[in-house]
């Protein structure tokens, strides 16, 4: 019997950390962007909770060093902080992705992290991992 057992209190993090805390789609539209050129393409993510406690939520977005969030292409990694997120809530966001002259055709990896956070943004408790590919032509 533990100190919290005791109070009544459960210990929610382990549940919260057995599971996978949100759905995740991602697509583009257009699917695919044009080589070499100074064209974008728009990222939109649908993100679910699908836990039934509100979770403080943030995004990762990472690219690699031929794309950009804007036209120079010299931004590659983004945080996007949603606030809490009620229990079955869905959120949408969209993001732009730029393509340059140095963006050659072929495809391209986009690493997408949701995180779930406790107290504030510091502390980590759980994160969904997915990968994207947008190719290039």
């Amino acid at each position: 019997m533990g100190l919290l057992d005791i109070f009544g209190k459960k210990d929610v993090g382990e549940e919260l950390v057995k599971k996978v805390p949100y759905s995740m789609r991602l697509k583009f539209h257009p699917y695919r962007l044009n080589a070499n050129k100074m064209e974008s393409v728009m990222l939109i993510l649908e993100l679910k909770n699908l836990k039934e406690e509100v979770l403080l939520t943030s995004l990762v977005i990472e690219l690699p060093k031929n794309l950009g969030f804007d036209q120079t292409a010299l931004s590659t990694a983004r945080e996007i902080r949603l606030g809490e997120m009620k229990p079955g809530e869905e959120k949408e966001v969209k993001i732009e992705i730029w393509g340059n002259p140095r963006t050659d055709a072929g495809d391209y990896t986009i690493k997408v992290t949701a995180i779930c956070h406790y107290r504030n943004y510091g502390y980590l408790l759980n994160a969904e991992k997915k990968e994207v590919v947008l190719r290039a032509v």
